[in-house]
């Protein structure tokens, strides 16, 4: 790791926060918190140095696949918050895990966020579900995420550091890459007939780096929360109603025996789990206002200012 110059003795003149996996949320954490605190990213790519440098950031050059280049990021930083994805292969978190023992070794970070996943829970039928549940990953994508979780949960108890893990479901926005639904419907991408379509989640880009801010202040020790609005769809509904509010053909309505032969096995794996996720710890534990309380304040053709019925 590279710290640009930057010792632990220097770091601790004001309260410093690490990004680890600093893409479009993390930079949206960034623009919340850049003025109040100083903020560290890590990245593996030095490619990308110069863009997180001019977004406000200090970034730091470290790869968690490889351990030898985390150095002491452990002595740098008070807070953490912990966006970068598993290995795409396996069924535990190797990058998760040396990223504990990064921390460990310096001692510092006092608290840590860490961005999972609703699919943590597999298929729950359309039940409306609370932080209580089980976890039963159906894919080995999302057992990665349920081991970085018993990994992190058993760390903070170990070591006093408050961790809180925000199981996130679909993120959105109009300004976000690959968060714009107008993106899939201008391919033509089809979605389930009404008898077989699930239920989803969604949260927009914005309120979520809020919450990970929130979070980062006001997540109780070892706790996990729902970051989701308060407008559970069923997937076609969500594509129908985007749709509608920027003037755009509906998506087609397929079967699931349909789908089987023209989706990819991982399009098909979102849609063999439906869900509707309880948000109450997320406005009454962390006070956090949604400013896009449903989709459809997210998606009309005003956001990314909040819109609503007059």
């Amino acid at each position: 790791m590279s710290p640009t110059h930057l010792t632990p003795l220097a770091a601790r003149r004001r309260p410093v926060l690490l990004i680890v996996g600093c893409g479009d949320i993390g930079l949206r954490v960034l623009r919340l918190l850049g003025p109040r605190l100083r903020v560290l990213a890590l990245t593996s790519s030095a490619a990308r140095l110069a863009p997180l440098r001019e977004a406000g950031a200090l970034p730091l050059l470290g790869d968690l696949d490889d351990p030898a280049t985390l150095g002491r990021l452990g002595a740098l930083a008070d807070l953490v918050l912990h966006l970068a994805p598993p290995p795409t292969q396996g069924e535990s978190d190797p990058r998760t895990r040396n990223l504990i023992h990064a921390l460990a070794r310096g001692g510092r970070a006092r608290a840590l966020v860490y961005g999972s996943t609703s699919g943590v829970y597999g298929d729950c039928a359309g039940a409306f579900i609370d932080e209580t549940r089980p976890t039963r990953p159906a894919t080995s994508r999302a057992q990665r995420r349920v081991d970085a979780e018993a990994r992190l949960r058993w760390w903070g108890r170990a070591s006093g550091v408050r961790v809180t893990l925000l199981r996130i479901p679909g993120i959105y926005a109009l300004d976000r890459p690959g968060g714009d639904p107008r993106e899939r419907l201008a391919r033509g991408t089809p979605v389930l007939q009404a008898g077989d379509d699930p239920y989803t989640n969604h949260i927009h880009a914005d309120d979520l780096a809020r919450a990970c801010v929130a979070a980062l202040f006001r997540g109780a020790p070892q706790r996990v929360l729902h970051v989701s609005d308060d407008s559970p769809l069923r997937m076609g509904e969500y594509f129908d109603l985007a749709a509608d509010l920027h003037g755009l053909p509906r998506p087609a309505r397929i079967s699931r025996a349909e789908a089987t032969v023209q989706m990819s096995p991982i399009q098909l794996s979102f849609m063999g789990e439906s869900r509707r996720l309880d948000n109450r710890r997320l406005q009454q534990e962390l006070r956090l206002r949604l400013r896009y309380p449903t989709v459809a304040d997210g998606l009309c053709p005003a956001a990314p200012a909040p819109c609503a019925e007059p």
